[in-house]
């Protein structure tokens, strides 16, 4: 794979978090959305469980491979 020089996000399938200051976050390869709430949102990846917790949380936009949540955001746990 490292001889290959191919993204290990691309590779391994990992789950990748990009958060812009409290107000936006973007999560790129997850399987799916758990539960969803003003108050948190709870995304499934291929290795663990996503926590986004903060306040007035909404997801923007939400793809096959890609969603963008916007609002204050207070945490963000990995959970097993």
């Amino acid at each position: 794979m490292e001889s290959l020089e191919l993204p290990k996000d691309l590779v391994y399938g990992a789950v990748l978090v990009s958060i812009t200051g409290r107000q936006e976050l973007l999560i790129e390869n997850y399987r799916g959305i758990l539960e969803y709430t003003q108050s948190h949102v709870s995304v499934q990846t291929k290795t663990c469980r996503l926590v986004v917790r903060g306040q007035n949380l909404n997801i923007s936009y939400y793809t096959n491979e890609e969603m963008k949540i916007t609002g204050r955001i207070d945490s963000v746990l990995y959970e097993n």
